[in-house]
């Protein structure tokens, strides 16, 4: 099929099979071993067969920028608000949490705001070693932030940021846009 030896002997010098001849004792599904000609499917094919042995993908998915990131970015602009924003909502947040379930509030600002990190080694920064702490995503802090509250992020962090109550409204019209068209 394809104009490709699909039987083992084509495989080279050395090579052990894949994981792909592995027997199915389930009783379920067909047996991947036993599909085109019953060879591995990257026998005959040099070198393709022993990179899919160790099933590692030849180009990896690059991984997203983390919340730590695009709060430096975003602070240091070089990252556009929209951008951050789809970071936000798919990210975890640690918050610091008391005996009581829900968010912490500081009252001592112009508007109350809940103080959020962007990693546990600024929320350690901020509430110490031992200090509670629960995590949501970002969109979950959108859906469950109190009406007129803002968000302070990485307070004690070298990039701090806060986000007042109007900006949360905009985070939260972004994300809807975003999500429902």
């Amino acid at each position: 099929m394809y104009g490709y030896e699909q039987t083992t002997s084509g495989a080279g010098p050395g090579y052990q099979g894949g994981p792909y001849q592995q027997q199915n004792t389930s009783g379920m599904g067909p047996d991947l071993g036993a599909g085109m000609g019953g060879g591995s499917m990257g026998a005959g094919m040099g070198g393709y067969g022993q990179a899919q042995q160790s099933q590692q993908p030849l180009y990896p998915e690059p991984s997203p920028p983390s919340l730590s990131d695009a709060v430096r970015a975003f602070t240091t602009g070089g990252l556009p608000v929209e951008d951050f924003q789809s970071i936000f909502i798919t990210s975890k947040v640690y918050c610091p949490r008391g005996e009581r379930p829900g968010f912490l509030a500081l009252h001592n600002t112009p508007q109350p705001v809940i103080p959020m990190f962007s990693s546990l080694k600024e929320l350690r920064r901020y509430a110490g070693k031992e200090s509670k702490y629960f995590t949501v995503t970002g969109a979950e802090v959108l859906d469950l932030l109190p009406t007129g509250y803002g968000f302070a992020m990485d307070m004690e962090g070298e990039h701090r940021m806060v986000f007042d109550a109007k900006a949360v409204e905009q985070m939260v019209d972004f994300t809807m846009r975003r999500m429902y068209g």
